[in-house]
């Protein structure tokens, strides 16, 4: 039986990397979980690791039905103290010749669904003024870089909608929090899938998913809202921000598109 003084966290992407080492370390916090992916036998090994009490949701937010799925969770979560929008993925490959349904289907996870989930979330959280919302970007949201355009740009949106609710529960004189966490290369498997040779990048960029993780809630814990895991991401950080276009375009990374 569910401990009902417990708070409980939700977690999208929560099979694997970032996902599941937020439900490690939120377990360990004290709360209960709600984990959701769209691989249930992931969510199932991950919920048999952890102490605590794990509902499992099957969803995969680049559809309709399933965002309303989890949204409904949501609001059906008295107990919700925190929502980690976590659920992401990449693509490499110029806009025209990335497969269009991919194209829309990252825009669907990174926006549409932390639109809607975050909504479910909020609504709730304001009225008990209790509760955060993480939304899991990446320093790419700083710059844009050739091949991976959709990515930037969502992660982006994510950060500005991320400041825009923190402006208006600051308003609300809410003690809510939300936090847009914006890691660099992480040790998981998203670059794995991606396709990304790890022997490309120097190996100081590279960060755990356990140091991110605990970056982020130490971070909450302070009210901050941009959250830039590591001093050299930071540094990289300062100085993009600033910086007009007609600078950053000379910046870019070479890239070769494979398909072309």
């Amino acid at each position: 039986m569910a401990n009902l003084a417990r708070p409980v966290a939700l977690i999208t992407g929560a099979s694997s990397g970032i996902g599941a080492t937020f439900a490690r370390h939120l377990a360990a916090r004290g709360f209960d979980l709600i984990l959701v992916a769209r691989r249930t036998e992931k969510l199932a090994e991950l919920a048999r690791e952890l102490k605590v009490a794990c509902e499992l949701v099957t969803a995969d937010l680049a559809t309709d039905v399933g965002v309303d799925s989890v949204a409904e969770v949501i609001r059906g979560c008295a107990r919700l103290e925190l929502l980690v929008n976590n659920a992401g993925f990449g693509s490499l490959g110029r806009f025209w010749t990335a497969e269009a349904a991919g194209q829309e289907a990252m825009h669907r996870v990174h926006v549409l669904a932390t639109v809607r989930l975050t909504h479910a979330a909020l609504g709730g959280m304001v009225a008990r003024n209790k509760g955060g919302v993480i939304n899991v970007s990446s320093v790419a949201a700083f710059s844009i870089n050739e091949g991976n355009v959709s990515y930037c740009s969502t992660k982006a949106w994510m950060n500005s909608f991320t400041e825009g609710l923190a402006l208006e529960l600051r308003g609300a004189e809410s003690a809510v929090k939300v936090q847009a966490l914006c890691p660099g290369f992480t040790i998981t498997e998203f670059h794995d899938t991606l396709g990304v040779d790890r022997k490309g990048i120097p190996g100081f960029l590279w960060m755990s998913a356990d140091f991110i993780v605990e970056t982020s809630l130490k971070g909450l814990d302070k009210g901050k809202v941009i959250v830039v895991p590591g001093w050299i991401y930071r540094t990289i950080v300062t100085f993009l921000r600033p910086m007009p276009y007609a600078i950053r375009r000379h910046l870019k990374r070479p890239f070769k598109d494979r398909r072309v």
